[in-house]
């Protein structure tokens, strides 16, 4: 065994253990660190503390020389710089080569949405149905919109995360990092319709909030599968996703407010630069809370 790997593994239990993020984050993690490791190998080096600034400042070329796209640069060198700070934290280094190490930059692609009219036609057609499993299909598009939420967070949701009472319901994001998100006036009726029949179909010991035909857990794919065939009932005219209702939910909010990080919160990102990539919209600097900004939230004058 090298001596270099060790470090590697003590990086990775921490991920585990102290962050708790996903098997899958923890995996990209191991992988992009045994490519890094293949270089610092490959210069002669024996221990971490080795490598100089000079030497992590070729690093992105090489990756380059390899073929790697930007994207794919920009993430490995996101995931040395942050092995090197747990490194100094453990005082295993002296110093962080790559602090001033920058990847070429990738064009950013702006995520697909729905107009608020497609989300209309989408969610105000009629024709839903009362059934069980119509008003569990209306109850989560209604959430999705209204709050924002990855489609991983709203499989995982309990019947007792919700409060119609309060209009919120408890969410747990990425590295179990809990938020409570507001409700929309629109999906919180929806969810009361659902909640008046989901015994009907959920087993006695079932604690998911959204359940199947079988009474259990609605999965991550059947929730996709569902949303899919809504949106081929409605004439969408295009694939509907999860992320796709989260995407919109954030460019509508901040095309309403202008309040980055309200929805930076409601999103559960940990770096308001990943919230910035819906800024491309032209704001209209309302500067109202929820209740008043969100399409589905607002109190029609007719009503």
């Amino acid at each position: 065994m090298s001596k270099l790997t060790p470090e590697i593994d003590l990086f990775i239990d921490f991920l585990d253990r102290e962050r708790r993020l996903s098997p899958h984050t923890i995996k990209a993690y191991r992988r992009d660190l045994a490519r890094l490791y293949r270089m610092v190998r490959g210069e002669g080096l024996s221990a971490w503390s080795e490598l100089s600034a000079a030497q992590a400042r070729r690093y992105p070329a090489m990756l380059n020389r390899d073929g790697l796209a930007p994207g794919s640069i920009q993430r490995m060198l996101s995931a040395s710089r942050t092995f090197y700070r747990f490194l100094l934290q453990q005082n295993m280094v002296e110093s962080n080569p790559f602090d001033a190490v920058s990847a070429p930059r990738s064009a950013k692609q702006l995520p697909a949405t729905l107009s608020v009219d497609e989300i209309g036609a989408l969610l105000d057609k009629e024709g839903g149905g009362d059934a069980p499993d119509a008003r569990r299909d209306t109850a989560i598009l209604e959430l999705l919109y209204s709050s924002g939420l990855r489609l991983s967070e709203l499989s995982r949701l309990d019947h007792d995360t919700v409060d119609l009472d309060q209009g919120e319901v408890r969410v747990l994001g990425k590295g179990n990092r809990e938020r409570i998100v507001p409700i929309g006036r629109k999906a919180r009726q929806a969810l009361d319709a659902w909640l008046s029949v989901r015994n009907q179909l959920a087993q006695p010991r079932e604690r998911a909030l959204f359940v199947n035909r079988r009474g259990n857990r609605l999965s991550n794919r059947g929730i996709q599968y569902r949303l899919e065939r809504w949106a081929r009932a409605r004439g969408l005219g295009r694939r509907l996703h999860p992320h796709m209702l989260r995407h919109s939910f954030a460019s509508h909010m901040l095309e309403s407010s202008g309040e980055l990080r309200v929805v930076q919160e409601m999103l559960g990102h940990a770096d308001i630069s990943t919230t910035q990539i819906y800024t491309h919209l032209d704001f209209q600097h309302l500067a109202r809370v929820y209740d008043d900004t969100h399409p589905r939230a607002k109190k029609r004058d007719k009503e």
